[in-house]
């Protein structure tokens, strides 16, 4: 059995594992465990009441932050012509065409983090589907990685400025970066009252029972601190 540091113990028996903590009390929690040399990412978990086996019930989208995850983010745009242009202009690292779509499949380019596509390029994006897809980095409208032309940069902006993609997983549950170890208490409760809201905003109508059942935090050398899901869901329905 893998065996923690002091460090760790330490941070861990200031925790409660059976207790579910209010958002104040819990960021300051997390933030106390956030001790490491390095900046720790904050990651949270929640388990949603969906069954991810039926498609209607598949829990995806995005949310952009009000307090950037801190990741810089590589971003490659599928576009032509005047949306080309528009997406140097907004940041995009990447940026091209036909030859683009050619260096993907015939060389396996797959050096950025983010793909995006203007909607005129997925007829042609489409055939990298075998070699994106498997990575995550396949442009999808349900994420809004596919866009009309006049939006790309919008999308740019969003993308480099805190946006994090979601996707619920076989066991029902999301996982997402949403801030680092040197933000604020504030800043991490804003952000985490920023995803379990959209993750509200996305439950599926034919979800029975409790939606959010659980939610935990942590940083990455740190242990778990659980949220209070019903003081959340109060805070959204308020």
């Amino acid at each position: 059995m893998a065996q923690h540091g002091k460090r760790f113990r330490a941070a861990r028996e200031r925790i409660d594992p059976a207790n579910r903590y209010p958002l104040d009390q819990g960021m300051d929690l997390l933030k106390s465990s956030a001790t490491a040399k390095f900046d720790e990412t904050i990651d949270i978990a929640v388990r949603l009441g969906v069954n991810p086996k039926q498609a209607d019930q598949m829990v995806r989208g995005a949310v952009s932050l009000p307090f950037s995850a801190g990741k810089a983010v590589r971003v490659l745009v599928f576009a032509q012509g005047e949306s080309a242009k528009e997406a140097l202009a907004a940041g995009a690292d990447i940026v091209g065409g036909d030859e683009l779509i050619d260096r993907i499949a015939n060389d396996g380019f797959t050096e950025f983090d983010k793909a995006i596509a203007t909607r005129p390029m997925m007829a042609k994006v489409g055939k990298l589907g075998r070699v994106l897809g498997p990575r995550g980095l396949m442009p999808n409208p349900k994420d809004g990685t596919v866009c009309a032309p006049e939006d790309v940069a919008k999308v740019i902006r969003e993308v480099k400025g805190g946006r994090v993609d979601f996707r619920v997983d076989k066991a029902g549950i999301v996982h997402a970066p949403i801030g680092k170890g040197s933000m604020s208490k504030e800043q991490l409760a804003a952000n985490v009252t920023a995803m379990v809201q959209t993750l509200w905003r996305l439950k599926p109508a034919t979800a029975k029972g409790v939606y959010l059942k659980s939610i935990a935090v942590s940083a990455t050398m740190g242990p778990s601190v659980r949220l209070d899901p019903l003081e959340l869901a109060r805070l959204l329905e308020a």
